[in-house]
């Protein structure tokens, strides 16, 4: 970036902490709480709940099916990935499409959603899980254990555990990666994390059934009442999530950027739209260098 674009935007006069992400949010919204208006948290939730069903329809019910031996195991774990492609497409931008507890906090750590949102992304991403397992159950009865996660034949609770630790961590790394302004891809985002779900479970079903989600391995758990080995899907992904944090934090610096926040918050909040649009096509020009790809020209510069 040249010294004329950054004097322009004075990141000195800005703050320490963000100064370009600053520079835009005051631009465009004048203050943060226009940015977090929280008027429209009814939808946001709405979003997560049924998103949630969604995706734990398909991986809880794919699970189901393959475990009476109506579909294959390949079936079985690219419907999740075809789902959560889906969802973030036709209603990311309402809530960020979390769907799950980890991605959530992964968020939450980086900046790019507030911590005050979580408890209730949280419940009521357990709710839609809980009611899609209730669904599977009205329509087949408790069966297959609901299409439960659990460590494969042959494999123990220590095994899976670590299976999930590293898988959440790469998923988590992906939509955090895909989210971040350094990358600016957009809605190529849902192909990357979807392909990346479906391309876990075509490897790793066998070892622990790939949840990467407390929530998709609660709905069942709870539904069919049997817990068995279920701090493995709680324990494994927060885990994840942490170590993803800590790699994207190595990657790209600091999150908080308008891109990464619109990714992980939506775009309800009146502007957001406009703001992420216009830091993309800054990006796109040339004309605005990410933060986390600036931090580290920085650091380069000073050395």
């Amino acid at each position: 970036m040249s010294d004329a674009t950054a004097q322009k935007m004075g990141p000195a006069q800005l703050g320490p902490a963000f100064p370009r992400t600053r520079h835009v949010l005051w631009l465009e919204f004048g203050n943060r709480a226009e940015f977090d208006d929280p008027r429209r948290e009814w939808r946001r939730l709405f979003s997560e709940l049924l998103g949630t069903f969604a995706l734990v329809l398909a991986a809880a019910g794919g699970g189901l099916l393959h475990a009476k031996g109506q579909i294959s195991l390949a079936a079985a774990v690219v419907a999740p990935g075809l789902m959560v492609t889906a969802i973030i497409l036709f209603m990311g931008a309402v809530s960020g499409a979390h769907l799950n507890p980890a991605v959530s906090l992964a968020f939450a750590l980086r900046g790019d959603f507030p911590w005050r949102r979580v408890p209730g992304y949280i419940i009521i991403q357990l709710v839609g899980a809980t009611l899609a397992c209730l669904f599977l159950r009205l329509v087949f009865g408790n069966v297959g254990h609901l299409g439960a996660t659990l460590p494969g034949p042959g494999y123990k609770s220590w095994q899976a555990l670590l299976m999930e630790i590293v898988l959440t961590t790469l998923l988590v790394s992906v939509i955090l990666g895909t989210a971040s302004a350094a990358q600016n891809v957009g809605a190529i985002a849902a192909l990357g994390v979807g392909g990346y779900i479906a391309l876990a479970g075509l490897w790793a079903a066998p070892v622990s059934g790939v949840s990467m989600n407390p929530a998709r391995s609660f709905g069942p758990a709870l539904v069919s009442g049997d817990f068995t080995s279920y701090w493995v899907y709680v324990a494994g992904p927060i885990a994840g999530a942490l170590i993803a944090v800590g790699f994207a934090l190595v990657l790209r610096g600091r999150g908080g950027d308008v891109i990464s926040r619109a990714a992980g918050s939506g775009l309800l909040d009146e502007g957001a739209l406009a703001a992420k649009a216009k830091l993309s096509e800054e990006i796109d020009q040339g004309r605005v260098v990410p933060p986390g790809v600036a931090d580290s020209d920085a650091q380069r510069s000073g050395q």
